[in-house]
């Protein structure tokens, strides 16, 4: 910038804005009363979360479908997803827990079970591979 430059403050504009420091306002053309909106207003964190949770922990990503029968099949899975990890998070909650469902899926990733066919008998021996303190909690918290 070249030459000289001045600015200047119109203070009644800065006192007329300062009227609404501190205060949120809701702007709609909803027939819905007052209360009604900031209610359900105050709900959008849980659908933005919803959304991180789908994206973020579930790696759930928007696909591309044209056919409307794996369109239905994407937003379904996607659902139960989210709902599966919802549930976990309200099971180690309802057990005092304080792992996170994203911990409890991490640590249940490193959990292996095997099955052996005994040569002699021909019966199948199954075994939960249980190594870590965390993979054993896990375990005993879920009785597996």
């Amino acid at each position: 910038m070249d030459g000289k430059i001045s600015l200047t403050i119109d203070l009644e504009k800065f006192d007329s804005d300062g009227k609404w420091d501190g205060l949120k306002g809701y702007l709609t053309n909803t027939k819905m009363s007052n209360n009604d909106i900031m209610e359900n207003y105050a709900h959008l964190w849980k659908i933005e979360k919803a959304f991180r949770i789908s994206k973020h922990d579930l790696k759930i990503r928007p696909v591309y479908h044209r056919i409307q029968r794996r369109i239905e099949a994407h937003i379904c899975i996607s659902f139960v997803a989210y709902k599966i990890y919802k549930e976990l998070e309200r099971q180690l909650k309802l057990k005092g827990s304080d792992l996170s469902p994203e911990k409890a899926m991490d640590i249940a990733k490193t959990i292996y079970a095997i099955q052996v066919k005994t040569p002699n008998q021909q019966h199948i021996v199954s075994k939960t591979i249980l190594i870590t303190e965390e993979q054993k909690m896990l375990a005993t918290m879920f009785n597996f």
